[in-house]
């Protein structure tokens, strides 16, 4: 009863337009009366002590590295520096997109301004060269989804919050994954692209890519420096996105010097109001998450798959399959959120290493930015490139299609997963 009431009342809340947060709010408030404990004080409390936590610092600090990047020159030098490196091959400029995405995932952790930034720049030169708008479209809103996988990812600092797991095991974990997946777009890139009539761009010269290299030295150097300094155990990663903020405010105002007080000011406030956003959901989500123990909604939930619990793959691909209900109407946050508070005793009754549930979990929040009705990346996608939604969603499909097959192979050989994990730690 009090797990239908739960998800009764998160989703009709969320029907009639009530923000996420505030939704989560009312499904709390709602447990609490049907608990027959119901207390104004103990919401206030969870919400302040939701928010009160020392790695989700780390979220407004790679927020803003990512805001600065986008604005100061680094992520734009690194787009240059794909086109110079593969920008002559057949079918180059999609190529050029992915590469680009994967350097940009180092930077931001942000699939929305990968996103943003990859239409803005790269879209128009797809489409100049005669690429077809719709799947040019797609392939940039799934190349962007290497974001949230790729380290430094916000996603992984929100659930390792969440799931109690360490957050530097999720960043370490998610590079090869990240990497895998973006091989899976490019060789659906490579299909999808072969019967295309295009001609590439114009080969550079050794000396122009050795200049695209030298420009961009200092943009490649961040994610190194992330990468190598949580392996080496110089900082953590709430240090670690400081670092990222400072390293790209110094690189921009002092190397590159393209970022005047104006954009600086707006680089702050855009990182504000997100990090605002991010931080007022895991606070809301902090009341559910504390009635749901109350309640005990999760020990309900491992009840109806206790038949799944002696398997550990069939249990990992039916949770999957509910994340993907659940990701084509929530953002990813939010699924974070509402999901892995429930989810987790189930990993850990099944004996599924947390670290690989984390990443199997990101990548199916990620495919759930690119999925229909809400779509968040294809949403941007189709602002920026200003192109219908029809044809962005018309476009992603084989690449949607491709990545959830990739999915579903990690969940058939987990070892895909936790044997680069080992190399990385």
């Amino acid at each position: 009863m009090t797990l239908l009431l739960f998800v009764g009342s998160l989703l009709s809340t969320m029907a009639i337009g009530v923000p996420v947060a505030f939704a989560l709010l009312v499904s709390g408030a709602v447990l609490m009366w049907q608990l027959d404990m119901f207390n104004a004080q103990i919401i206030a409390e969870n919400v302040i002590h939701g928010a009160d936590s020392y790695p989700l610092l780390a979220v407004p600090f790679f927020l803003l590295a990512g805001e600065i990047m986008n604005k100061g020159g680094l992520s734009r030098r690194l787009i240059n520096l794909a086109l110079a490196l593969i920008g002559h091959v057949h079918g180059g400029l999609g190529y050029v997109t992915i590469l680009a995405a994967v350097l940009l995932a180092a930077l931001s952790g942000s699939a929305v301004a990968d996103a943003a930034m990859l239409a803005a720049l790269l879209f128009p030169l797809m489409t100049a060269a005669g690429h077809d708008p719709a799947r040019s479209a797609g392939l940039i809103a799934a190349s962007s989804l290497v974001a949230p996988i790729i380290p430094p990812s916000i996603g992984f600092i929100v659930f390792g919050v969440a799931a109690n797991v360490s957050i530097s095991r999720l960043f370490m974990a998610g590079i090869a994954p990240g990497i895998m997946l973006a091989l899976a777009v490019t060789l659906t890139w490579w299909w999808l692209s072969g019967r295309d009539n295009v001609a590439p761009q114009p080969r550079r010269s050794l000396a122009e890519v050795l200049a695209a290299l030298r420009e961009s030295a200092f943009a490649l150097m961040m994610p190194v420096i992330i990468i190598a300094g949580l392996k080496m155990g110089v900082f953590t990663p709430t240090e670690a996105g400081v670092v990222a903020a400072v390293y790209a405010l110094v690189v921009s105002l002092v190397v590159y010097r393209e970022l005047s007080w104006q954009v600086l000011y707006d680089s702050f406030a855009g990182a504000a109001r997100t990090s605002a956003v991010v931080m007022l959901l895991v606070a809301a989500a902090a009341v559910s998450a504390w009635l749901i123990t109350v309640a005990n909604i999760p020990q309900q939930v491992v009840s109806l798959l206790d038949p799944l619990i002696g398997n550990p793959m069939l249990l990992m691909a039916a949770m999957m399959l509910l994340v993907i209900i659940v990701g084509t109407a929530l953002d990813l946050t939010p699924t974070i959120l509402i999901l892995v508070p429930v989810l987790m005793p189930l990993v850990k009754a099944a004996g599924i290493d947390p670290v690989y549930f984390g990443i199997m979990f990101m990548i199916n929040c990620a495919i759930g930015l690119i999925t229909p009705p809400v779509g968040v990346v294809l949403n941007t996608v189709a602002g920026v490139g200003r192109v219908s939604m029809d044809r962005v969603m018309a476009g992603v499909w084989p690449f949607m299609l491709v990545q959830f097959a990739f999915m579903f192979l990690l969940v058939l050989f987990p070892d895909l997963v936790t044997v680069p994990a080992q190399w990385f730690r």
